[in-house]
């Protein structure tokens, strides 16, 4: 990737930020088996713009602190698998396909968190999360196929990826 600009690193601040607030502010609704991480929208950023790749997991990795039950766990796996989605969704050439990715990456992962953390079933885990996560990513993706038929959305996100030709 080329450099970070001032801009790139404030644009991932507070990108950080937004990711940050909007999960603890949910609480437990973003942190349990029945999971509405409603800043999970935001993966959907990195479908324009790779750079923000490190706004989404960094805010990923702060929330995950304020994660009481998991802990360590999901500070490191969750993160990573916020990381792991990030990337499948910034080289993904269709929207269709790249809002899938969190949910194949988060149902497992979050799943088994739970599983081995809080003694909950696995599949029933990896299932509420997969849902959770499929209710807030249909969301974005609804929201964001709206947005990127707006020449002054892309400018303000600074797209430079996956820009629909009829603008």
């Amino acid at each position: 990737m080329s450099k970070y600009s001032i801009r790139d690193i404030t644009d991932n601040a507070i990108i950080a930020a937004l990711y940050a607030v909007l999960t603890i502010s949910l609480g437990e609704f973003a942190y349990r088996e029945i999971q509405f991480r409603v800043a999970e929208m935001l993966l959907l950023l990195c479908f324009f713009r790779k750079k923000y790749i490190f706004g989404v997991t960094i805010g990923c990795l702060v929330a995950n602190f304020f994660s009481t039950d998991l802990g360590l766990p999901d500070i490191i796996f969750g993160t990573a698998a916020t990381l792991v989605s990030a990337l499948l969704i910034a080289y993904s050439k269709r929207i269709y396909v790249a809002w899938v990715f969190p949910i194949l990456i988060n149902a497992p992962v979050v799943g088994l968190e739970l599983h081995l953390i809080l003694g909950l079933p696995f599949w029933l885990s990896a299932g509420t999360v997969a849902l959770g996560e499929a209710a807030v990513m249909l969301v974005g993706l609804g929201v964001f196929l709206l947005l990127r038929r707006k020449p002054t959305f892309l400018k303000l996100i600074r797209a430079e990826q996956n820009i629909p030709y009829n603008r």
